[in-house]
């Protein structure tokens, strides 16, 4: 029923009642009328294309993360006959390689403000570091581990068996494992050691006992769960996918909660004893769930995946290179590195220890494509990275072509650009590291090589990875395995001074930080930048002045080390400051 249309004022009924004089005011409606008929659907189009970027941002996100899902494709290994056209000149293998090892000349951003920091880390050299530079919050200490505690019997396992084939790197593995414990705890299940799908973006073949400790997670675990290392023989030879056993993502919703495994995945196991899950990347909700399911969550990261003899082995070397050979021990390096942690050595003053800096740069070129944004390479570094966009995301590409989409400009005042490391070194200096820092440097290939690190070694010249500090023969059991060297990036990381992160959302920042907040007594802060609001300073760099830059960033970073308890719906392996996963002291 159409709306009424509302009265006209009283002053006007009287003019209102003659024809001649409601031609002028109906004539004016209808130009009216037309000229929001017309704006409507401008409206419309705009927030349309709005809402696409951004559902298609977050899906190609959620590929990028989960590296075995990205769109793989036959390259030519040879030029193609027919000239190249602009958008087409990364079309063979070695020329893609080139781009991501930087192997054209990169321009620098931000180069007035890299100068002001030259300076300034010169003249801080004589002077103290900021006191709380190494250090968290106090009320960081009130919260200690306590995810071990149990107040329950170890369920049977008698409603069949759960087998789970994890997707992507290291992180999204780990996550999946203990969402499958959990989900094998809610539904009284057998879990069958779980098994790691082969991707064809990594090449890694290593499966769960190449990382994780068989014997220990299954011993460790077995007052909650029951643990196989194989399907019995009887069901070995069922047809998975013909009798409805095999669960893909697409069956099972992101964050799930457990009612909806209780309706739609019992039944299949109480009817075939057995589900297989595919994939199974971030597939069980962190809220609402039963306490004592986040607390086994908990158990299973923080307790019982513990690295191989081999990675902690090289790890605990790497750690103790790092701390200039005078590391001490700590919970979190018993965690991590087991028999081959340092043992306690009461001689070994701490503040002789060498400290350092772990950084975690997220600025590879698949990170830096995705991403739309712009970092000072004219038009040599838009082809290059549209070409590779053809390549690997397809999607976005033919979506630029029919989509009016945020500017470089806009994403980067949204905070959703990655950092470059020019911009990640100018946070370093502003929160007052000085330039004598050692500084470890995780990640993989850096997108435009050694002309875009130039920035952070120039004025942190201390700086080292893990390929520097191994020899090749320390490294050789580690080659071709990247989740394992990943495995080393995380014990280096974990086990730092000090933890930066230049992409928040990053999942092994998060399980890095998660880590350190676990296991670190309020003693390794974790810095987290706000990138959105990191952006709105580093945007005046032709005009702000050193001291105003430095003092805006160490307040940024000062807010976000604030403690607090973990967030409804948030990662417990980020945020494990609750109670299903840490326990409060009053001091």
């Amino acid at each position: 029923m159409p709306e009424a249309a509302a009265p006209p004022p009283l002053p006007l009924l009287a003019a209102a009642s003659s024809p001649a004089s409601a031609a002028l005011p109906r004539a004016r409606r209808r130009r009216q009328q037309q000229r929001r008929g017309w704006r409507r659907p401008r409206r419309l189009l705009v927030w349309g294309a709005l809402v696409a970027f951004f559902i298609m941002n977050w899906w190609m996100f959620s590929r990028l993360q989960d590296p075995s899902a990205r769109p793989h494709f036959r390259l030519r290994r040879h030029p193609p006959r027919a000239p190249a056209t602009t958008n087409s000149s990364l079309l063979t293998l070695e020329e893609v390689a080139g781009a991501a090892k930087g192997k054209r000349a990169h321009r620098v951003m931000l180069t007035r403000l890299l100068a002001l920091a030259g300076h300034a880390l010169a003249e801080a050299e004589t002077r103290p570091e900021p006191k709380d530079l190494w250090e968290e919050p106090i009320n960081a200490t009130m919260w200690r581990p306590c995810s071990d505690q149990r107040d329950w019997k170890a369920s049977e396992g008698t409603k069949g068996y759960i087998m789970i084939s994890a997707n992507g790197g290291i992180n999204q593995q780990r996550v999946a494992i203990c969402n499958a414990v959990t989900i094998s705890r809610l539904l009284n299940a057998t879990l069958v050691l779980p098994k790691f799908l082969y991707s064809n973006v990594w090449l890694d073949k290593s499966q769960f006992g190449d990382i994780y400790q068989e014997d220990y997670f299954i011993k460790y675990l077995k007052s909650d769960i029951q643990i196989v290392k194989d399907l019995p023989v009887e069901l070995q030879s069922l047809d998975l996918e013909a009798i409805g056993s095999l669960v893909n993502d697409t069956d099972v919703m992101k964050e799930a909660k457990p009612s909806l495994y209780v309706k739609k995945i019992l039944p299949i196991l109480l009817r075939n004893r057995v589900v297989h899950f595919i994939g199974f990347g971030n597939r069980l909700s962190f809220d609402p769930i039963p306490s004592d399911l986040q607390r086994l969550r908990c158990r299973c990261n923080f307790h019982a995946l513990r690295f191989v003899h081999k990675i902690q082995e090289t790890g605990a070397v790497l750690v103790e290179r790092l701390h200039g050979h005078r590391a001490s021990s700590s919970p979190l390096k018993d965690n991590l590195l087991g028999q081959f942690a340092i043992k306690f050595d009461p001689s070994v003053n701490k503040s002789d220890a060498s400290k350092y800096l772990a950084v975690h740069l997220r600025f590879e070129i698949d990170m830096v494509a995705y991403s739309l944004c712009y970092f000072g390479g004219g038009k040599d570094e838009e082809d290059e990275l549209e070409a590779y966009r053809q390549i690997h995301f397809p999607v976005l590409s033919e979506l630029k072509k029919t989509t009016k989409l945020p500017s470089a400009a806009f994403l980067r005042s949204e905070g959703k650009c990655p950092l470059a490391p020019e911009e990640a070194v100018l946070m370093l200096a502003a929160i007052g590291f000085k330039r004598s820092t050692n500084i470890y440097i995780a990640g993989a290939e850096i997108y435009g090589g050694k002309d875009r690190m130039a920035a952070i070694s120039r004025l942190y010249p201390a700086l080292v990875t893990k390929e520097t500090l191994l020899s090749p023969s320390e490294l050789e059991p580690f080659r071709n395995f990247s989740s394992q060297l990943a495995a080393l990036d995380f014990i280096a990381c974990a086990a730092a001074d000090a933890f930066a992160m230049t992409d928040p959302g990053s999942q092994f920042s998060s399980l890095v930080q998660g880590y350190r907040m676990y296991y670190g007594g309020g003693d390794l802060p974790t810095i987290r930048p706000n990138k959105r609001r990191l952006a709105s300073i580093l945007v005046k760099n032709a005009t702000i002045e050193w001291n105003e830059f430095e003092s805006r960033v160490r307040k940024l970073i000062q807010q976000t080390k604030q403690v607090h308890e973990r967030p409804v719906a948030r990662s417990i392996f980020r945020h494990p400051r609750c109670p299903e996963c840490m326990c409060r002291t009053e001091h």
